[in-house]
């Protein structure tokens, strides 16, 4: 056992005193210096912004923000230093210090969240940052810095080399497990926190406090893994991310919703100040682009999307990659410019087709993007013969949706089509054809 138990907010967990009640039915603790970090503006700007973003439009309560969200993973980072105090090798190599930035980070690490971040970063624009490095200007001046040099004796530069840089020895190696893995403490709070707001089960269906009380260190020292008693709720942690992604975050309705904005955004970001932009709120930001598109074909998808009526586009052609293996591997992981323009390319055959004009915009093609789900496979360690096995090995499960690439399975190739030209459309024989000689003329 070390002083990590001593620290505030780790033995807040027991005071239940000073504290502020999340979903579901949840104590976090509030030290004074925890409230003045959520107190900022910097961090009070994550109540605006909503955690799921388009998701709303298919689970209309799926509206919980990034506040709550983080209060959730620093509260799930004080559960999982209670428990690794009592491990000796976690013991020798973390000190309360290391713990004490690791609190800090876990609270703040969604600091650089702008609204629809992970969409747009899917576009990897040379322009757009990657969120974690525009966090940096929220963390390095202003009052969090202040706060963290003067309340928890933590120099910003640490909490950002912590959130953002390769890791420097074992001991950053093992925090930055905590904070992103396969059993981090963000997938942690997001599985259980998403499903409950959309209002599905498939989220919450594994044993947090199984998992949690199953944390060790790993063979090697350098990140987290679980003792066999684990086994189990890893397993189901495992089935509820991969349901989580097949029907919540790649339903085809939010990928609808999702293809519409990424091509207003593709559209209007020359004309943005980024910086600014990414500086604002939800609403704030919807109506800067608003303003941007005028009257032009940005301006039709973003009226379906914020307007008074809802208008998502619909599913044309659907590939995956088991059932329709060709057109997936020829279209998924493109670019998004690629995207951009093979859906350009097939609203003009489109157009020969039916002897009108579709608009370029009018099509929309949704495809996994380039960047990939981290895998979730972690070792399992069996105390009574000291051995440590990866959980693809003794869990066949696991074989299949964690260790084999979790992108293929839960995302899909999807075309989409206004819904004014979505029945002609159907009525066409050939399509999968005119798909096939969009992608041929524009490789």
């Amino acid at each position: 056992m070390t002083d990590i138990l001593h620290i505030p907010e780790v033995a807040g967990l027991n005071v239940k005193r000073q504290v502020v009640r999340i979903p579901p039915e949840m104590d976090v603790p509030l030290s004074p210096r925890v409230r003045q970090l959520i107190d900022s503006p910097e961090f009070r700007r994550l109540q605006q912004i909503s955690q799921l973003g388009l998701v709303s439009l298919v689970y209309p309560a799926a509206n919980h923000t990034r506040f709550e969200h983080s209060l959730g993973v620093y509260r799930t980072a004080l559960l999982y230093l209670q428990q690794l105090a009592h491990d000796e090798r976690f013991a020798e190599i973390i000190t309360p210090a290391d713990a004490e930035l690791l609190i800090v980070a876990a609270l703040l690490h969604d600091l650089g969240h702008w609204p629809f971040c992970h969409p747009i970063e899917d576009l990897r624009l040379a322009n757009v940052p990657q969120h974690e490095m525009f966090a940096n200007s929220f963390l390095l001046e202003g009052e969090i810095a202040d706060c963290l040099r003067d309340d928890w004796k933590i120099n910003p530069r640490d909490v950002v080399a912590l959130l953002s840089e390769k890791p420097r020895n074992k001991k950053v190696q093992v925090l930055q497990s905590i904070l992103s893995g396969p059993i981090d403490v963000d997938k942690m709070d997001y599985l259980r926190r998403d499903s409950l707001h959309a209002g599905v089960p498939y989220g919450m269906n594994f044993d947090e406090q199984r998992l949690v009380g199953s944390l060790c260190l790993n063979q090697a020292g350098t990140g987290l893994a679980l003792t066999n008693k684990g086994k189990t709720a890893a397993e189901m942690m495992v089935f509820a991310r991969y349901v989580m992604f097949s029907e919540v975050y790649w339903h085809h309705a939010v990928r609808s919703a999702t293809a519409m904005f990424l091509r207003a955004f593709y559209m209007l970001h020359d004309q943005l100040d980024l910086d600014s932009l990414f500086r604002q709120v939800e609403q704030p930001m919807i109506a800067s682009m608003r303003a941007a598109a005028g009257n032009g074909p940005a301006r039709d998808l973003l009226f379906g999307l914020f307007g008074p009526v809802r208008r998502v586009y619909k599913r044309l052609l659907e590939y995956s990659f088991v059932e329709s293996p060709e057109f997936y591997d020829l279209i998924a992981r493109r670019p998004y410019a690629w995207l951009e323009r093979l859906s350009a390319e097939l609203a003009n055959r489109l157009s020969t087709t039916m002897t009108r004009r579709i608009a370029p915009h009018e099509i929309l093609i949704d495809a996994p993007p380039i960047k990939l789900e981290v895998q979730f496979n972690i070792e399992i360690y069996t105390p009574k013969i000291d051995q440590y096995r990866m959980l693809g090995q003794v869990s066949p499960m696991v074989e299949t949706l964690a260790k084999r690439q979790f992108d293929d399975y839960v995302k899909k190739v999807r075309v989409f089509a206004h819904p004014a030209i979505i029945d002609d459309l159907r009525k066409i024989e050939n399509l999968e054809e005119l798909l096939a000689d969009a992608i041929e003329a524009i490789d």
